[in-house]
């Protein structure tokens, strides 16, 4: 996908699909081709996955570049397809994105190193000669809760102004003034997707171009309407959706993301709820509260 393709098709929901494990712990590949139908089905405007939500530092290298594949060919070019391919290490994420690219993907989700804390001078050149291996177009995955470090403004519009490719960036950050001045200083074409769900609906309002949230896993036809109300003007549609989400929002992240998710979707009957240690499913009291919760949103007497 050029660039100029990108910034008119990587909009709107951006569903940051699960990585699904089977009972002995393995990658469940046919479970994983069926979520991606069932995104499409359900009106996503794009996939992404081994993104957080994806679980990839509980991933061998080998497993990430088994998910990436499947998620590209399951798609079948139907939506565009956003692997994340950031890791702590420089030379994992360049071979991933070099691999993303050559498998067809339509852009890459590049997380700021987490663990070793890089300055802005390192941030900016990891990112720089990532940017510069490779043709697709780079969008930037600050979450600074997960990584201990927040990309500075200042650093993003330099890496905007020099890597043509680096074409936005999922703000997973709370702080709602450094989102404004992300778009004050990369400029309003600049992709922002909110990584914080609730602040998708406000980054629309600013000129966000979209989200990229867990909730998309568990109602993806909910988030995709929320989107599609926004961009055809119908503001108070949009924003009642906002917060019919919310308790839902809420409850998916009162245990660390993605295992509410696995959990909510186990009940749903799509996953085996399974992760890998050193991530579990929620305790039996949260899952509770996730299952009365849910169930104003899914039928849950009927397998999804």
């Amino acid at each position: 996908m050029d660039l100029k393709t990108a910034r008119e098709k990587l909009r709107g929901s951006i569903a940051p699909i699960i990585t699904p494990f089977d009972e002995n712990g393995e990658f469940d590949q046919s479970t994983f081709e069926s979520l991606i139908n069932w995104h499409i089905e359900s009106g996503s405007h794009a996939i992404s996955v081994t993104g957080t939500t994806g679980e990839p530092s509980s991933l061998t290298i080998e497993e990430r570049e088994k998910v990436m594949e499947t998620a590209i060919k399951a798609a079948k070019g139907q939506v565009p397809v956003v692997p994340g391919t950031g890791s702590t290490n420089h030379k994992e994420t360049l071979h991933l994105t070099r691999l993303a690219q050559e498998m067809g993907a339509d852009a890459a989700l590049v997380i700021v190193p987490y663990y070793n804390k890089p300055s802005q001078h390192a941030l900016y050149k990891h990112f720089k000669t990532v940017a510069d291996s490779v043709d697709i177009p780079i969008i930037v995955y600050n979450i600074p809760g997960r990584t201990a470090v927040n990309m500075d403004v200042k650093t993003l519009a330099r890496l905007n102004e020099d890597c043509p490719n680096i074409i936005g960036v999922k703000e997973s950050n709370k702080d709602f003034e450094h989102v404004n001045r992300v778009l004050l200083n990369c400029g309003k074409d600049f992709l922002l997707y909110s990584g914080i769900e609730l602040l998708c609906y406000p980054m629309l309002a600013i000129g966000g171009a979209g989200s990229i949230s867990a909730t998309a896993n568990i109602v993806p036809d909910k988030v995709a309407e929320l989107h599609n109300a926004w961009f055809e003007g119908d503001v108070k549609r949009a924003q009642d959706l906002h917060y019919e989400l919310m308790p839902l929002n809420d409850v998916l992240f009162k245990d660390t993301n993605p295992a509410p998710l696995k959990a909510a979707l186990g009940m749903m009957g799509k996953i085996t709820p399974k992760l890998r240690l050193p991530m579990d499913l929620p305790t039996e009291e949260l899952q509770s509260e996730i299952r009365s919760v849910l169930s104003n949103y899914v039928d849950l007497s009927v397998k999804q």
